[in-house]
């Protein structure tokens, strides 16, 4: 009889700890949309144990287009209870080698605003009709590159209600007042010793910010260059370019309470 009540408690554990796997389970998809003419290939991440609409999260990539970094972090914000989109800028199949090939991509767009912010609001209604996402409860958040792009997506009016840019370049813009379209709240996590990003850049954007009464922040982390949230960028700030722990692990806390105080209004 004790055997016998042990196999049986054994096998209720395992099928508690098969539940708890369900609920916690992360589903991934790639999406394929256009923008104009042009087809592009995005990636959505979600818990499918979570029921009914739940706030939403943009996730714009890096130079190098929708990496396994971006798949990586958008995962992380899909175990926080999100749906997250992170739409393809470039097109699909356009996946450029750092770092020629994609400062010349990245070039395209940058040198380009309109072409930029139409391509990200194409990710962004794609976003907003699935029929998952709250769409009153739309936030956006991009990395390096990515960063310019949901600072672009936040200058057109889009209804988002909050944009982070993590270490993001460039943060001025070609079209400055177009700053007082922005509705949402804007969070820059910038490396102070970002080469990428002069001092210059920064004076501008927090001057274009004030002019168009933007609910702005912009934090500083000292001793950080650009991609201080990418593991794969190294650890050489001589380079420019290097990974920051400290960094990182603050400006994804940062993100995180900025995104708790919006959506607790």
């Amino acid at each position: 009889m004790n055997h016998c009540k042990l196999i049986v408690t054994a096998l209720a554990l395992i099928g508690v700890l098969h539940t708890g796997n369900a609920r916690a389970e992360i589903k991934t998809e790639v999406v394929e949309y256009n923008q104009a003419d042009t087809a592009l290939e995005g990636f959505l991440a979600y818990d499918d144990a979570v029921q009914g609409k739940r706030p939403a999260i943009l996730v714009a990539h890096t130079w190098t287009g929708v990496s396994d970094f971006i798949r990586t972090r958008s995962t992380e914000l899909a175990k926080m209870g999100y749906v997250v989109f992170a739409p393809d800028i470039y097109g699909k199949g356009v996946r450029p080698k750092p770092p020629v090939e994609t400062r010349q991509e990245m070039g395209k767009y940058t040198g380009n605003r309109p072409l930029l912010r139409s391509r990200v609001q194409a990710g962004l209604d794609v976003l907003r009709a699935n029929p998952m996402t709250d769409t009153g409860k739309v936030l956006a958040i991009g990395f390096c590159f990515g960063g310019t792009t949901v600072l672009e997506l936040a200058r057109t009016g889009a209804d988002v209600l909050g944009v982070v840019s993590f270490h993001g370049g460039p943060l001025d813009s070609p079209t400055p007042d177009d700053a007082r379209n922005i509705k949402g709240r804007v969070l820059v996590l910038h490396g102070a010793d970002d080469p990428n990003v002069p001092a210059s850049q920064v004076t501008a954007f927090e001057k274009e910010m004030r002019d168009a009464k933007v609910d702005w922040q912009l934090v500083a982390y000292g001793n950080t260059v650009h991609s201080f949230t990418d593991p794969a960028a190294g650890n050489d700030n001589s380079k420019g370019a290097a990974y920051n722990e400290k960094a990182d692990k603050r400006s994804w806390i940062a993100m995180q309470d900025f995104f708790k105080e919006i959506l607790s209004r």
